[in-house]
């Protein structure tokens, strides 16, 4: 077994890792060692360090205490985040399949802004178009957000959420070079006895 106090060791990982190396590598442990699929006494053991390693390396400033502490610049962890804040410890159930939580849904803290509106905050002005409620634009308009991120308007193209406002999102993306109008398309398409 690795040693338990390496978070790195445990999850098997190179301490340059990404986080999302690390994720995966995870993952893959815990559903190697999960108790409901490792017989043995030693699972348990082992999935409560492979937790505890990642509880530390999936967060940003305790890993970076964790590599000040390894490289002898510290002498100890930070605090868990239920003793370091005066907030009670939440309950969280997790699917180890998928690695989703029961709560937030992958909404993280660092995107909250103020109520009714979304990650990206308030309208800049301006706008015009339909005004979605939903994402990280909530509050937008389609105009506003064509100015700001047209790759976001091509993947709100794709998803069934924005299927009402095709129309006008299709307009924006031909006004903005993004998208070529049909004709052109069938024009540059060969056919299988079409000279050129």
């Amino acid at each position: 077994m690795p040693d338990p106090t390496d978070p790195y060791k445990v999850l098997q990982v190179d301490p340059a890792a990404d986080v999302d190396v690390i994720q995966a590598a995870y993952r893959r442990l815990a559903r190697t060692y999960h108790p409901d699929l490792a017989k043995g006494p030693d699972a348990a053991a082992r999935m409560a360090s492979i937790n505890a390693a990642w509880e530390i390396l999936r967060d940003t400033t305790r890993r970076a205490a964790f590599d000040l502490a390894r490289s002898g610049g510290a002498a100890a962890l930070p605090a868990p985040p239920s003793q370091a804040t005066s907030r009670p410890p939440e309950t969280v159930s997790r699917d180890w399949t998928s690695g989703r939580s029961s709560q937030g849904g992958g909404f993280d803290d660092s995107m909250r802004t103020e109520q009714g509106f979304g990650a990206a905050g308030p309208p800049p002005g301006r706008p015009s178009g339909s005004v979605i409620n939903f994402g990280r634009y909530a509050g937008w308009s389609l105009g506003e957000i064509a100015r700001r991120d047209l790759d976001y308007l091509e993947w709100l193209d794709r998803m069934p959420i924005g299927r009402a406002y095709r129309d006008e999102i299709d307009r924006i993306l031909r006004s903005t070079g993004r998208r070529r109008s049909s004709e052109d398309e069938a024009e540059d398409r060969r056919g299988l006895y079409r000279r050129r």
